[in-house]
């Protein structure tokens, strides 16, 4: 039996040098940063990670070197996600082969794909290994919906896809609808942790988000743990404006990455193409928000899960 995929995940985003290569001493620094902030695990080569960005050496460097800056202290979830069926399965079996826990896979675009389309997508990568797929839904990426129908016939056909990263709003109706249809899925949320609370609150086992403040994250999931859900209630309200702010559409990988190196965890903000720059009132109203909650220091941890 594999280990269960919960509690708090960050998604790791890649840190690259000026000269828009990946910033492999930035890569290991913000690991390190990752794992002193709480996260239970990590998530590298996703969406934020500019996964598509990279060619497939890259992306194998990245882990790699995530991997080894790692060595076994937590979890590490791999995307490996891709358009080719064969190179799915091929960077799925190296993750696992150089140590992930598991990988996490959207379908690429496939108009008119039917249910039965993408389960056999997902057993085809779980027939060649034997590891945790976290599912990733997450329609705006490949314009592919996964209906509670569809998702709970996957969880029961195939054992080890039994993770779902749910990003296809309204989340909660969402949880609540798979949930009534199969008790197989560990329901993960997303979107920078903006629904944390009601995730939990619906069932979800955790989230898998980029925010760049992990501890708040983590300091909500452990105060609804341990039962005190007044506790849990008043940190996340108290950190929503930042959590609000962060995710903003179309710049919120911008926003994290500056967040990100205004809190000594990357050398540099700098996204690869295509990517949309924050402007000089952005970086005024970021100083603004981090100073309405209260963080006048970003590169020190903010608070611990027992504040």
């Amino acid at each position: 039996m594999h280990p269960p995929i919960t509690g708090i995940y960050n998604i790791l985003a890649t840190p690259f040098s000026a000269g828009l290569a990946v910033d492999e001493a930035s890569l290991r620094r913000l690991v390190e940063f990752q794992l002193e902030m709480g996260a239970y695990g990590l998530t590298i080569l996703g969406v934020l990670g500019e996964a598509a960005k990279m060619t497939v050496d890259e992306r194998t460097r990245v882990m790699k070197i995530v991997l080894e800056t790692v060595a076994g202290r937590v979890p590490v979830i791999v995307g490996t996600s891709h358009p080719e069926t064969a190179q799915r399965i091929a960077l799925s079996k190296a993750a696992v082969a150089a140590g992930a826990l598991g990988v996490m896979i959207a379908p690429p675009p496939m108009p008119g794909c039917t249910d039965d389309d993408l389960i056999a997508l997902y057993a085809e990568v779980a027939a060649a290994m034997d590891a945790p797929i976290v599912v990733q839904d997450f329609p705006p990426v490949n314009n592919v919906t996964m209906t509670p129908d569809m998702l709970a016939r996957l969880a029961e056909q195939i054992p080890n896809a039994r993770t779902l990263k749910l990003e296809d709003p309204p989340l909660m109706e969402k949880i609540s609808a798979i949930r009534a249809r199969t008790d197989q899925f560990a329901v993960l949320g997303g979107l920078g942790g903006m629904f944390l609370l009601e995730e939990l609150g619906r069932g979800a086992a955790g989230t898998m988000t980029g925010f760049a403040f992990t501890e708040i994250l983590v300091a909500v999931y452990q105060a609804w743990q341990a039962g005190d859900r007044a506790q849990a209630e008043a940190i996340f309200d108290h950190y929503l404006p930042l959590i609000r702010y962060e995710n903003q559409p179309v710049i919120n990988l911008t926003i994290r990455k500056e967040l990100l190196y205004r809190r000594g965890a990357i050398a540099t903000p700098l996204l690869r193409k295509p990517f949309t720059p924050i402007d000089a009132g952005t970086h005024d109203d970021l100083t603004w928000v981090l100073a309405r909650v209260g963080i006048t220091e970003p590169a020190k941890r903010v608070l611990s899960a027992e504040c």
